[in-house]
C-alpha cells in the first residue's frame, strides 16, 4: 500500500549496496560481537508504526481537538492531519530508503547536509531527543494511567502518577529481548489496536445520530482569524496523534529489504490509521454531543471512550461493563504505543554514539540480545521524571520541539544538492512530484507554529535545548581539536 508513491528500480540486480542487502552480509563484518540484526519484516514494521501512531492519543485528545476547532468541524482537523502526514511521510520514506541506518533522523541530518553542518545538526537532534522522546513516551504512560483510574474512582493524581511510572517500567522490561521476538509482539499489539478502533467505529455507527454528528455551530467554516487559529490548534493535536508513522525509520538497520519495507510501512500506516481516525471521530460525535466534550471537566473528557460506550448502550444493564471493556482495550493500546516509542527512540542515541557524536556509553549493546541497552535505560529513566507532569503540560512543548529540531530540518535537507545527488541512485524510493510534498509539509508545520497564541512561551524550552546543545557541541569540538600531548 503505497498511496501513489513509487519505487524506481533501474538496476534490479543491485537495489542496495552489498553491505546493506542482507543480514548475513552485515553479520559477516564481525559476527562475534553484538550487533543490530536485519530481522524486522513488513508486517512487523507496519504494526510498529500503527501502534506508535494510535496508542492512547485519539482516545484522550478528541475533546481537545473538538474544543480547539469549536465543534464537529474537528473532523477537518483529522483529515488535514492525514494529508500532512502523507506529505511528510513521503519525505521520511525517501530519506529512510536513502539512508537505512539506525537512528532515522540522526542519520538523515548527518548525511544530507554538508559534513560540518550535518554533524552539528545531527548532534542537536540527538540532544533534544533526550527531552522530547521522554515527553512523547510519558504522554502514553499518563494516558494509560488516566484511563486505568476508571477502576479507581476514589484515587486522584497521585494514583495516576504511580500507574504511569509502572507502565513505563513494564514496557521497558518487555523490550529486553531480540528484535525478532519484538517484531512478533508488535504484530499482536497492532492487531489489538486496530480491533479497538474498529470496535469504537462499529459501536458509533450502529448508534449513530446524524443530527449530533453534523450539528455545526453558526459560521463554523467562516474563514476568519478565529477559524485559522482554531485550525492551527487542531492541527497541532492531530499532528501529535498521527506522529509515529515513521517509527520504522529509527529501526533502519534492523529492517529487511528497507527499500521496499520502509515506504510501504510508512505510507500504509498513514492510510490505515487516517481512515480509522476520521471514521472514529464521526462515529463518536454521532453518539456524544460535541458540547459535552468542550464543557465537561471530568467524565466525557477524561474517559471519553468509556462514556461513549456507556451512552451507546445506555438502555442495557451491562452498559457500565461495556465501558470497562473499552477502558481495558484502550489501556492496552496506550501500553502498545509506549512499547513502540521506547523501541524506536532508543536507537537514536545509540546511532549518535556509534558515530562518535554522543557519549560512547550509549553505543553499548546487550551482550545476548543485541539491542541498545544503555540508550533504552536512559530514556526510561528520563520518562519516569516526565510522568510526574500532567498530560496537557507535555503535548504543546513536545510538538514545538519536534517541529523545530526534526521536521523542519528534514524538510530542508531533502532539498539540498547533496541529497538531490543521492536520490538518483537506483533502487530508492522517490517521492512523487518532488519536492512538492516536502514543501507542503514544511509550510504546514510552520503554520502550526505561527498560529500558537503563546508561541514565545512555548519556544522557551526549544531555545533552552538549542543553547545548551550548542554549548556542549562547541565544547566537545574544541576539546577534540586540541593537540594531544604525549
Amino acid at each position: 500500500m503505497t498511496g501513489g508513491c513509487r519505487i524506481i528500480e533501474t538496476e534490479p540486480a543491485r537495489p542496495f549496496p552489498a553491505l546493506l542487502d542482507s543480514e548475513s552480509q552485515m553479520n559477516a563484518v564481525n559476527p562475534s560481537e553484538p550487533h543490530l540484526r536485519r530481522q524486522l519484516g513488513f508486517t512487523g514494521a507496519l504494526s510498529a508504526n500503527i501502534i506508535d501512531m494510535v496508542g492512547v492519543g485519539p482516545f484522550i485528545t478528541l475533546p481537545l481537538i473538538v474544543t480547539a476547532m469549536g465543534g464537529p468541524q474537528a473532523m477537518l482537523g483529522w483529515l488535514l492531519g492525514a494529508l500532512l502526514s502523507l506529505a511528510d511521510g513521503c519525505t521520511w520514506s525517501e530519506l529512510g530508503t536513502a539512508y537505512p541506518e539506525a537512528g532515522g533522523s540522526y542519520a538523515y541530518l548527518k548525511s544530507a547536509y554538508p559534513p560540518k553542518i550535518g554533524r552539528a545538526f545531527s548532534f542537536l537532534y540527538a540532544w533534544q531527543l533526550i527531552f522530547s522522546a521522554p515527553l512523547s513516551i510519558a504522554s502514553g504512560c499518563i494516558g494509560f494511567a488516566q484511563y486505568a483510574t476508571w477502576f479507581l474512582p476514589g484515587f486522584g493524581h497521585t494514583a495516576q502518577t504511580v500507574l504511569a511510572l509502572a507502565a513505563c517500567l513494564i514496557c521497558t522490561a518487555l523490550l529486553f529481548q531480540p528484535i525478532r521476538k519484538i517484531g512478533a509482539v508488535t504484530r499482536v499489539l497492532g492487531g489489538v489496536v486496530i480491533a479497538t478502533l474498529l470496535g469504537v467505529i462499529a459501536i458509533g455507527f450502529t448508534h449513530f445520530s446524524p443530527s449530533l454528528a453534523f450539528s455545526f455551530p453558526p459560521n463554523a467554516f467562516h474563514l476568519n482569524s478565529s477559524f485559522f487559529s482554531g485550525l492551527g490548534a487542531g492541527l497541532l493535536v492531530a499532528a501529535y496523534d498521527y506522529w509515529g508513522y515513521y517509527n520504522v525509520c529509527f529501526l533502519g538497520a534492523e529492517v529487511r529489504d528497507p527499500s521496499r519495507t520502509i515506504p510501504r510501512a510508512v505510507i500504509g500506516a498513514i492510510v490505515i490509521v487516517g481512515t480509522l481516525y476520521l471514521l472514529m471521530n464521526i462515529s463518536v460525535l454521532g453518539v456524544l454531543p460535541w458540547q459535552s466534550l468542550t464543557h465537561s471537566s471530568s467524565g466525557e473528557r477524561q474517559y471519553t471512550m468509556a462514556v461513549f460506550v456507556q451512552t451507546a448502550f445506555a438502555s442495557h444493564t451491562w452498559a457500565h461493563a461495556a465501558g470497562s471493556i473499552a477502558v481495558i482495550l484502550i489501556a492496552i493500546a496506550s501500553l502498545a504505543s509506549v512499547y513502540a516509542l521506547l523501541l524506536g527512540y532508543s536507537r537514536i542515541p545509540y546511532a549518535a554514539a556509534q558515530d562518535g557524536n554522543f557519549p560512547a556509553i550509549f553505543k553499548k549493546l546487550h551482550p545476548r540480545h543485541g539491542f541498545p541497552v544503555v540508550s533504552l535505560s536512559v530514556l526510561c529513566l528520563v520518562t519516569l521524571i516526565c510522568c510526574l507532569f500532567r498530560l496537557q503540560e507535555v503535548i504543546a512543548s513536545l510538538v514545538v520541539l519536534r517541529i523545530v529540531f526534526q521536521f523542519l530540518l528534514q524538510g530542508i535537507a531533502i532539498l539540498l544538492p547533496k541529497h538531490r545527488a543521492e536520490r538518483t541512485r537506483a533502487g530508492r524510493f522517490r517521492m512523487p512530484f518532488y519536492p512538492l510534498p516536502s514543501l507542503i509539509a514544511t509550510s504546514t508545520f510552520i503554520f502550526i507554529l505561527l498560529s500558537r497564541p503563546k508561541i514565545v512561551t512555548e519556544f522557551r524550552l526549544a531555545l533552552l535545548v538549542l543553547i545548551s546543545g550548542l554549548m556542549i557541541y562547541a565544547t566537545r569540538y574544541l576539546l577534540q581539536r586540541r593537540p594531544k600531548t604525549a
